[in-house]
Formats: structure tokens, sequence, C-alpha cells
């Protein structure tokens, strides 16, 4: 037979139960599960800023590599074709196949300007003519272009000509090829394999024949320098 003692703790047990948690537990448990949701919080955040990274990161090297695949193509199908200057003064053209170096642009020197013609272009690093321009339209044009690159406010540009003897109104198609760009420099190694930092070596081109403005160099050596990536160097052998 229970005592009255026993059954007065059964009872003060059993009306503890009932109560539930007390408010220490609970705070206890909410503390607790913050701490936890943080932590989890934080590893999903550091996850994510991972990822983000990485795909910055590989579409920054598909950029790269994009860039260089498309110069290399440009070098690669370099032609012997000279052209003529702006104001078309003569039927033969006087201006080298690739120019580089010096006055090598495509027109003049402004930089503010708000359309893309030829007179009103910054001047080019290089320009020359390429052949090898895919038509599968079947346009009734020659497979020849003539290119050039431009480094304008960090971002690489590849611009190109409707036509090889063009005026100075033709229009300019541009086409940005990469940002954060330090500085873009060319050396051309001429028949005597030796590199050279201007194309034409000679500089005086009055007179020149047009067997001396179709002559092109051996290969062309680039270097990009890029903010992120630094300094790139790559030598492409040229079939011109």
């Amino acid at each position: 037979m229970r005592t009255p003692r026993l059954k007065a703790d059964s009872a003060a047990a059993r009306r503890r139960r009932a109560t539930g948690f007390t408010l220490i537990e609970l705070i206890v448990a909410l503390a607790i599960s913050a701490i936890m949701s943080l932590l989890g919080y934080s590893a999903l955040r550091q996850a994510i800023n991972s990822r983000k990274q990485v795909e910055e990161q590989a579409d920054r090297l598909l950029a790269v590599q994009q860039t260089m695949r498309i110069m290399e193509a440009d070098f690669i199908t370099l032609q012997p074709r000279p052209v003529r200057d702006l104001l078309g003064s003569s039927t033969v053209p006087n201006v080298p196949a690739l120019l580089a170096g010096q006055a090598s642009s495509f027109g003049g020197d402004s930089t503010s300007s708000s359309t893309n013609t030829l007179a009103q272009q910054s001047a080019a690093l290089i320009t020359f003519t390429r052949g090898g321009w895919a038509n599968p339209t079947g346009i009734h044009r020659p497979e020849l272009q003539r290119v050039s690159y431009v480094v304008r406010n960090g971002v690489l540009i590849r611009q190109n000509l409707p036509e090889l003897d063009a005026t100075a109104n033709a229009v300019l198609a541009e086409r940005q090829l990469l940002d954060q760009v330090d500085a873009l420099t060319f050396r051309y190694m001429d028949s005597s394999h030796t590199w050279q930092t201007t194309w034409p070596v000679n500089p005086s081109l009055n007179g020149t024949s047009i067997k001396q403005l179709s002559v092109n160099p051996v290969a062309i050596e680039i270097t990009l320098v890029l903010k992120d990536w630094g300094t790139l160097v790559r030598v492409v052998e040229s079939s011109g």
C-alpha cells in the first residue's frame, strides 16, 4: 500500500510532464537552432560564392581562348594583297598587305566619334588583309577581308571592312573580343628570321613596288597583357 508521500511525488511528476518545457529549455533550444542555421547558411553561401567564382573563371578562360583563336585564324590566313588608300588616289594598291607600327590606321585619330566610319576611327595597332572569309549565304564578294585590331578603354576590338579598297565613308564592323586589356603588342619575323617591331621594315613607302607591298612576315608574335592574367605570348606562323 502506497504511502501519502509517494502519492504526492507521483502527482508532482505528472504535473511537471503536463506543463511541457520550461522557458530556459526553450531559450537553449532556440539558441542551438540559431547556431545550426547560421552555420548551415555560412556553408551554403560559401559554396554559392565558390561556384560563382569558378563560373567567372571559366567564362574568362573561354573568352581568352576564343580571342587567341580568332587572332590566330586571322594571322594564319594572311594574304599578300595590298589596298588603296582612303582617298582612292591611285588605281594601283599602295598600302601594304600588312601595316603595323607606323600610321597603321583605318582613318584619323579621333576617339570621340559616334559612328564607325573610317575617317573617324582611332589608330589601329595592326591592319592587314586576310583570306578565308566565310560566305555561307553565297553573297557575291571576295573571300578576302581587311582586318584591324584596336585597344579602346581596356577593350580589345576587332574591326573589319566590307570591302578591301574602301573609302573614308565606309562603315566598319566592330566586335569586342576581350576586356581588362592593359596592352597588346606585336613583333614580326622577316625572311631572315629576325624579329622586327614594325612592318614593313622600311618605313618609307614612297615608290615601293607592289611586290614589296605584298610581302608579309613569316611569323607574328602576339603579346597580350591582361589585368588579371598577366602577360600571354603566342607565336603564329603566317601563310603570306
